[in-house]
């Protein structure tokens, strides 16, 4: 393991801290490869949009510079950066002008089996939902609570993954992943401006589609949407694109857009 607090070796962490406290902060997953950060841009752009709209001030071209360095040290693996408000006393009310701090923590690469993107993945119906919150929507905050409850729904090894609705009934995301489904050659993706994360690999696939002759749709998705689906498939920003073959009673095949966009992916963790 390797980590960082605020560009240092460090392997402590102050007890005053917010992003313990509150899950005041925000964070990024990134794959490296070869000593480089997997889409960096994508990852910084998000981080700024989140930090901007919860008011935490910080330093990017410092951050880049620091995920640069600490990705070069790394060789191949993950590292994650954790930004918090910094620390503060007791109280809700945020130390005025108090420095953010930045947490880095790097490992080897989650060991998936193959088959997950070779053969696809099975969906467990999580009954945990996702608040609908608009001010933290789309957001990689700290307070990952609901996806903790999800995840410990269900302990099996025949689901990989877990789909998550909002308190509404809409479908929204996997529990580490966004979703996406294949409708009449159409690639279609969850709202998210009620809940949700934004993923990368999300925003890197919205724009990467039409580029391959794929049209694209960002709307609300209903279980009906799910049911008359052609394909459906999860993405993130570690391990690329896994077809889903099965959710409850329902099936998939591994469809031919899902290859042709999980071939893009790849192409992009390798080389990026």
């Amino acid at each position: 393991m390797l980590d960082w607090v605020d560009g240092c070796p460090a392997d402590s962490l102050s007890i005053k801290d917010r992003g313990l406290a509150y899950g005041d902060g925000l964070f990024e997953t990134i794959a490296v490869k070869h000593g480089r950060p997997s889409l960096l841009e994508r990852h910084l752009q998000r981080l700024e949009c989140g930090c901007e709209r919860l008011g935490i001030a910080v330093d990017l071209p410092l951050i880049r510079r620091e995920l640069l360095a600490f990705a070069a040290q790394l060789g191949d693996g993950v590292m994650k950066l954790i930004v918090t408000r910094g620390d503060s006393q007791r109280g809700y009310a945020p130390a005025l002008n108090a420095p953010s701090r930045r947490i880095l923590q790097g490992g080897p690469a989650p060991a998936y089996p193959s088959a997950h993107g070779e053969q696809g993945v099975r969906l467990f119906p999580c009954q945990t939902r996702l608040g609908e919150q608009p001010l933290l929507a789309g957001l990689k905050h700290l307070n990952r609570l609901e996806q903790v409850l999800a995840r410990s729904e269900w302990q099996d090894t025949d689901h990989a993954e877990g789909l998550m609705l909002d308190t509404s009934g809409r479908i929204i995301e996997g529990v580490y992943s966004n979703l996406f489904l294949i409708s009449d050659g159409t690639l279609l993706t969850a709202e998210l401006s009620r809940c949700g994360v934004a993923g990368v690999m999300r925003a890197e696939l919205l724009e990467q589609a039409p580029t391959l002759g794929i049209p694209i749709a960002v709307r609300d998705i209903q279980m009906a949407d799910l049911q008359q689906a052609d394909e459906v498939f999860l993405c993130n920003s570690v391990y690329g694109v896994w077809p889903v073959r099965g959710f409850m009673h329902l099936s998939w095949p591994v469809g031919p857009l899902t290859r042709k966009l999980q071939r893009t992916v790849l192409a992009l963790l390798e080389t990026a």
